[in-house]
């Protein structure tokens, strides 16, 4: 059956299930299209959850594929374009998303759609993209269906001002903005101490007694297999980088999900751990000591700990100039040391293993701080689900 045919059935199914009222305080959550349970709506779901009020309903859209991610936990879960997820989707009274919904499928006026978004932007997004690299789009429809998905949005959440901003450009959203920090982040508050740390280290089977080196990069447009579908290469000399760790350090892998399968045959040495599925990043964020990073909104996150980052980024100019752009000069306000060749970045991470005192630049990185992390206090969930039920 030719994919017309099938958006048509299932738009015409999800129609015929709106003309039944919508279910008070049922709540679908959904993470990057339905492949993780995680980000945003993982922590505003928990906050939900941990309340225990039965007049609350809270389902999960997931892939089928991506169904192993919920096993063994007691989550209510809704296939994605299963007639049961067209079921209650149309029934929801609210939609909780960090990503686009199909643009096929239309939006009840009952229903509230509050989008959290999954980062703080550094990278251009959607209306303010002035290249475009992905497969299967050109970056006019692209625009056109981002224009289309943010009219859906009753609800927009904001982790700073910086962000509301740019918000309000890319996605020209001009409905209600929440300002409340990131839900993902209130645990950064929560749990930032040595009791949570040492169980989190103990569950992931991290040692207690080494630092803790997590690298989170980015992905890269052009680097695509097939359209939603892109690889990940390392850079750098995984035999120099396991030498300079030696028995002082571990080192995580945390992939994009976009390329996470790219790392699925990494070293097994046991100083390499890959958790680039399945694993909370928060939970990585907390235990580790310094973060590696190159374009990733994750160092926004990271910076509420108020710990060291290293931001190595090997193709900075031809990231900036051909794939996305920057909303601002990274070099020069990286709340760390900026490197792009691979024999400083090798240097900046030795010195950090053998320094007794992790050297950094404290100005800069309270700078920082100060821009963007000011409405975060750990009760982001809290407000985002007073201020939809108001």
């Amino acid at each position: 059956m030719k994919q017309k045919s099938i958006v048509f059935i299932l738009s015409s199914i999800f129609r015929i299930f709106s003309l039944l009222p919508i279910k008070p305080n049922l709540y679908v959550f959904e993470s990057q299209y339905g492949g993780r349970f995680d980000d945003n709506p993982k922590a505003i779901y928990d906050y939900l959850y941990m309340q225990n009020n039965k007049r609350n309903q809270l389902y999960w859209s997931i892939r089928y594929r991506d169904r192993d991610i919920v096993k063994d936990k007691n989550v209510k879960i809704l296939y994605r374009f299963s007639i049961r997820w067209l079921y209650y989707m149309a029934r929801a009274n609210f939609w909780i998303v960090n990503a686009r919904m199909p643009k096929w499928l239309p939006k009840r006026n009952e229903t509230k759609y509050v989008q959290t978004w999954h980062g703080t932007p550094l990278k251009k997004l959607a209306l303010d993209m002035d290249t475009f690299s992905m497969p299967g789009s050109d970056l006019e429809s692209y625009k056109k269906n981002f224009l289309i998905e943010a009219k859906k949005w009753d609800y927009l959440v904001a982790p700073n001002q910086y962000s509301k901003d740019i918000f309000k450009s890319c996605f020209a959203f001009e409905k209600s903005f929440i300002e409340s920090g990131y839900p993902r982040n209130d645990v950064l508050y929560q749990k930032n101490n040595d009791k949570d740390i040492k169980a989190i280290k103990e569950r992931l089977g991290i040692p207690l007694d080494k630092k803790i080196i997590l690298y989170a990069p980015t992905w890269r447009d052009d680097y695509y297999i097939s359209k939603g579908k892109y690889k990940f290469h390392i850079p750098f000399d995984m035999n120099k980088l396991i030498h300079i760790l030696g028995d002082d350090a571990v080192f995580i892998f945390r992939a994009h999900y976009l390329v996470a399968e790219s790392l699925d045959s990494i070293s097994t040495h046991s100083n390499i751990f890959n958790f680039s599925t399945n694993i909370d990043i928060s939970d990585l964020y907390l235990v580790s000591d310094l973060l590696i990073t190159d374009y990733s909104s994750v160092f926004f996150d990271y910076a509420n700990l108020k710990r060291p980052m290293l931001f190595y980024a090997y193709d900075y100019e031809h990231y900036r100039d051909k794939l996305r752009g920057f909303y601002f000069d990274l070099e020069e306000n990286a709340p760390g040391p900026f490197v792009t060749e691979e024999s400083l970045f090798l240097k900046e991470l030795k010195a950090f293993i053998d320094e007794d005192k992790n050297n950094r630049n404290d100005k800069k990185l309270d700078y920082f701080y100060s821009k963007f992390c000011l409405w975060e206090n750990g009760k982001a969930s809290k407000k985002i689900i007073d201020s939809i039920n108001e």
